[in-house]
């Protein structure tokens, strides 16, 4: 298989391509996110593949790892949800939809929980993409945190909307390994010691 991404140097694991519907999802989000980055310089396309990658090392099926490749495609590109279906199915797009952002709505905490409330609609499916993706954010929150970035206004907003995500799991899904791996990442980025 080629490489996904022309500033991605090497193709993704084989596990995250292990079915022809996990082969389409890498796919499109390689082409879809071409070109973007990530606030610390490197491809956009490595956040969809890492929550793929804790979709699929949690158990995730095909479907679910195929939504967490996709999860930003709708918010960070201009497809739309017929283009999901066509290409990966009804599931895997109603999962991206349900995890997708309501542009319409401006205020930021609205957005959020209404995000939160069309996850948890969606199913435990859903939840474990967002869950998946809350983890790898409070991850990067943590690295920024630590590389000097200073904690901002916007930062205790996205930590509030990263606990509201895990009370919604508790109550929705809390069997899923992914609230406690959330809960851990979350307890991790409390204990930090003080930025001076």
């Amino acid at each position: 298989m080629p490489p996904m991404d022309a500033s991605v140097e090497s193709s993704p694991p084989v596990f995250l391509c292990a079915s022809p519907l996990r082969a389409r999802a890498c796919a499109l989000a390689a082409e879809r996110h071409a070109g973007g980055l990530r606030w610390d310089g490197a491809p956009f396309v490595l956040h969809p593949f890492e929550v793929a990658s804790i979709l699929a090392n949690t158990g995730g099926s095909d479907e679910v790892v195929a939504a967490g490749m996709l999860h930003d495609v709708l918010e960070k590109t201009d497809t739309v949800a017929g283009e999901l279906r066509g290409q990966v199915g009804d599931e895997v797009a109603a999962l991206v939809v349900a995890v997708s952002e309501d542009p319409a709505i401006a205020d930021y905490a609205a957005r959020k929980r209404v995000l939160r409330e069309c996850a948890a609609a969606a199913g435990k499916d859903a939840l474990a993409v967002l869950a998946a993706d809350k983890v790898t954010k409070v991850r990067e929150l943590r690295s920024q945190l630590l590389s000097g970035g200073g904690e901002d206004r916007d930062a205790r907003l996205r930590l509030e909307h990263y606990e509201d995500t895990l009370a919604t799991v508790r109550v929705h899904a809390p069997e899923l390994p992914l609230t406690r791996q959330l809960e851990f990442e979350l307890w991790a980025l409390a204990a930090m010691p003080p930025r001076r």
